[in-house]
C-alpha cells in the first residue's frame, strides 16, 4: 500500500518508520525543511530510542523516502496519514488551524481512491469539518475520511506502534474501514471500527481519564503526607481492589506535564461551553494539576526556609526519560519557580547537550557528580536509569547537607529508610520518607 504521512515530528517521524517496517511503501512530507533533511539522514527530529536505526534501516531498502514536493508524495497515495504536531500554547490552548491548513494544502494532489486518516491531535468535530472544506474546494471528490487517535508514549514509541493494545479506528464508510483495517493488518488484527466522532471522543476520554487518575492519585497523596499514611500503600490498596485494578493510572507523583494530556481537557471544555454544558469535573482536574505543580517549590520551600542564595541540584530537565525534548517539561518549569524564588539552580540531564538561551540561569552540569557538588538540596526530576548511580555515600559527600527530594520515590531503594540523608516523596510524612 502507498502511504503518505504529512507531519514529520515525533508522531509522524515513528509512524512513518513503523509503517514501512509494516510493509508498505511510505513518503514523508513537512514543511520544516531542516526536519527534512535530517531524515533524510536517518535522524529524527526528537530523539526516540531505536526510531533513527529504524529509519535508516527504512531507508536502504527503499521502503521509506522523505520528500518536499508535495504533487509527487501524494499523486499515488491510498492513505494520507495525518500526523501534524497541534501547536499548544502555555495555556494549553491548540491551534488546530494550522493544522487543518496543512491537510487542506494536500487536498488537490490526491488521487480519488485516497483515504484521509487523520492521529493528530484535534477536537471533536474536526474531521467532520476538514470534509467539509474539501467538498467546498473539490464538490465531487469522493476522497474518505478516517480517524485514527495516536496512542503513543516518548520513549516507547516503537513499542506502542508496532505492539499496541489495539487501534480504534473512526471512518466515514464501510471502504475506508477496509482501507485502514487492511493498513495495519501486517501489525495487528485488533481493530476497534466505530464512527469518526466516537473515534475522536475515545482520544478525548482516554487522556482526560488518565489526567484524572494522576490528579486523585496526587490529591489522596497530599493528604497521605499529613496524617503518616503511605500514599505507595494506599495505591496497592486500590489497585487490588478488582473494580480499579492493576494497571490503573494511580501512582501517586510529579503532576502530569505536556501539552497532551492536558490539551484533550481544554478541548472537551471548548466543546462543553459551546454546547452550553458545564464540565465540573474536567475543568477541577486542570486546577487540581496546577496546584500540585508547586509541590517541589513549596516542599524545598519548607525543608530550606527560604531558597534565596540556595544552590539546588536538579537531575533531570527533559519532558520525560529516554526522549530529548524540553517542551512542556515540568521539571524546567520547576527550575524557572526556583530561579524565580531566588535559588541557583545546576542541573545534569544525559539528554540535554545544550540549553536554549531563555534556560540560561541554569548551569548545566557535564555529569551527575558536578550537578551535586556544593548543593544545599538534590531535587530528583526525569527518571533517567542513569540516576540510580546516585548513593548514599556520593550524596553525603557531595551535598552541603545530604537532603534528597524525589516527588515519584525514584530512588527510594537507596534512600527510603535511612538515617544519614533526609529523603522527601510525594505521598509519604517526613517520618516514613
Amino acid at each position: 500500500m502507498n502511504i503518505t504521512v504529512v507531519g514529520l515530528w515525533h508522531l509522524g517521524s515513528v509512524t512513518a518508520a513503523c509503517l514501512a517496517s509494516a510493509g508498505h511503501k511510505v513518503i514523508g512530507i513537512d514543511s520544516d525543511e531542516n526536519v527534512l533533511a535530517g531524515l533524510k539522514d536517518g535522524k529524527a527530529p526528537l530523539f526516540e530510542p531505536g526510531l533513527d536505526d529504524l529509519i535508516k534501516k527504512m531507508l536502504t531498502s527503499g521502503q521509506l523516502t522523505f520528500t518536499a514536493d508535495r504533487v509527487a508524495a501524494l499523486k499515488d497515495a491510498d492513505i494520507l496519514w495525518v500526523t501534524i504536531d497541534t501547536p499548544v500554547d502555555e495555556n494549553d490552548i491548540a491551534d488546530t488551524e494550522f493544522v487543518v491548513r496543512e491537510i487542506e494544502s494536500c487536498f488537490k494532489f490526491l488521487p480519488d481512491r485516497a483515504v484521509i486518516a487523520i492521529s493528530s491531535q484535534l477536537p471533536v468535530g474536526s474531521t467532520a469539518a476538514v470534509r467539509k472544506l474539501l467538498h467546498k474546494q473539490l464538490p465531487k471528490s469522493p476522497i474518505e475520511f478516517a480517524y485514527v487517535p495516536e496512542n503513543l508514549r516518548l520513549g516507547k514509541a516503537i513499542d506502542c506502534f508496532m505492539k499496541p493494545d489495539r487501534y480504534v479506528v473512526g471512518t466515514s464508510s464501510e471502504a475506508a474501514d477496509k482501507k485502514l483495517r487492511a493498513a495495519l493488518a501486517p501489525i495487528t488484527d485488533r481493530v476497534e471500527s466505530m464512527r469518526i466522532e466516537s473515534a475522536e471522543m475515545t482520544k478525548h476520554a482516554i487522556n482526560a481519564f488518565l489526567a484524572t487518575s494522576v490528579v486523585f492519585a496526587n490529591e489522596l497523596a497530599t493528604i497521605c503526607e499529613q496524617v503518616n499514611a503511605d500514599a505507595k500503600e494506599v495505591e496497592r490498596g486500590l489497585k487490588t481492589e478488582m473494580r480499579i485494578g492493576p494497571l490503573s493510572y494511580l501512582s501517586p507523583g510529579s503532576a502530569f506535564a505536556g501539552g497532551t494530556l492536558a490539551r484533550d481537557c481544554r478541548f472537551l471544555e471548548q466543546r462543553g461551553r459551546e454546547h452550553g454544558k458545564a464540565l465540573p469535573l474536567i475543568s477541577s482536574v486542570l486546577k487540581s494539576n496546577e496546584v500540585h505543580k508547586r509541590w517541589p517549590e513549596e516542599k524545598l520551600t519548607e525543608i530550606l526556609g527560604s531558597l534565596k542564595g540556595r544552590r539546588v541540584a536538579v537531575l533531570g530537565l527533559t519532558y520525560k526519560a529516554q526522549t530529548s525534548t524540553l517542551r512542556r517539561s515540568a521539571a524546567v518549569e520547576t527550575c524557572q519557580a526556583l530561579h524565580s524564588a531566588g535559588a541557583h539552580v545546576q542541573a545534569f540531564d544525559p539528554g540535554v547537550k545544550e540549553l536554549p538561551e531563555e534556560l540560561s540561569f541554569i548551569t548545566l552540569a557535564k555529569d551527575i557528580d558536578s550537578a551535586l557538588r556544593g548543593a544545599d538540596v538534590l531535587l530528583v526530576q526525569t527518571q533517567w536509569p542513569e540516576f540510580r548511580q546516585v548513593t548514599l555515600d556520593s550524596a553525603t559527600s557531595l551535598l552541603k547537607d545530604p537532603v534528597i527530594v524525589d516527588p515519584n520515590g525514584f530512588l527510594a531503594a537507596t534512600f527510603q529508610g535511612q538515617s544519614k540523608a533526609r529523603y522527601y516523596v510525594i505521598g509519604r510524612s517526613a517520618a516514613h520518607a
